[in-house]
């Protein structure tokens, strides 16, 4: 049995061709792992703080935190907990202005600290989250996959390794501005690829 941990991180709930592709993609993994544990974690219905002073103050490692600064690292606490604890991350990204959502680029800011999720050596950094599987979901209103426009997979990607997270695969749904006819062609390749994925 795994243990999966869905990150939602569209602005536009039902309307979210990224959440979407989200539920698709469960319903498959269900289907075929029926003993699997889901976890979802929406970024957008539990938000969280965009990193400031105050929370690097709290991810110091100091005794002495405040109330305020305490309940900070004790949901970057979680996060870690959730994201460690979790055998396969599903992540949904739609592109925002050539960029991840920022409600996910706050999570990932929650994340990163160093030993618990990476730490620093003599020969540079190394990650600490080992033996995962990330699935990377991404629609995008234009097509930019493979292009230099795409600034999202590298960055994605960067960060997952920086984690330790190596086995990493994105799906696409691209094109999701250019008419109806555009949706539906994207979505079904999507699903398709997600077809050849699960097992």
């Amino acid at each position: 049995m795994s243990k999966v941990l869905l990150l939602k991180s569209s602005i536009l709930a039902d309307y979210s061709h990224s959440n979407k592709m989200a539920d698709y993609f469960v319903q498959q993994w269900k289907e075929k792992n029926p003993t699997d544990e889901f976890l979802v974690r929406d970024l957008v219905k539990q938000p969280i703080p965009a990193i400031d002073g105050e929370i690097l103050a709290a991810f110091a490692p100091t005794d002495t935190k405040t109330a305020q600064q305490q309940a900070l690292l004790d949901l970057s606490n979680q996060l870690i907990d959730e994201i460690k604890q979790s055998d396969v991350l599903v992540i949904t990204a739609p592109m925002y202005n050539f960029s991840v959502p920022s409600q996910l680029k706050h999570y990932f800011d929650f994340i990163a600290r160093s030993g618990h999720t990476f730490k620093y050596t003599e020969q540079g950094s190394v990650g600490l989250l080992n033996n995962k599987r990330a699935y990377v979901l991404t629609s995008r209103g234009g097509i930019y996959k493979d292009t230099p426009t795409d600034i999202m997979v590298p960055y994605i990607t960067l960060f997952l390794n920086f984690i330790g997270i190596t086995d990493i695969e994105f799906i696409f749904a691209e094109g999701t501005a250019l008419g109806a006819e555009s949706v539906e062609n994207a979505h079904s390749q999507a699903r398709e690829h997600m077809n050849t994925l699960i097992a």
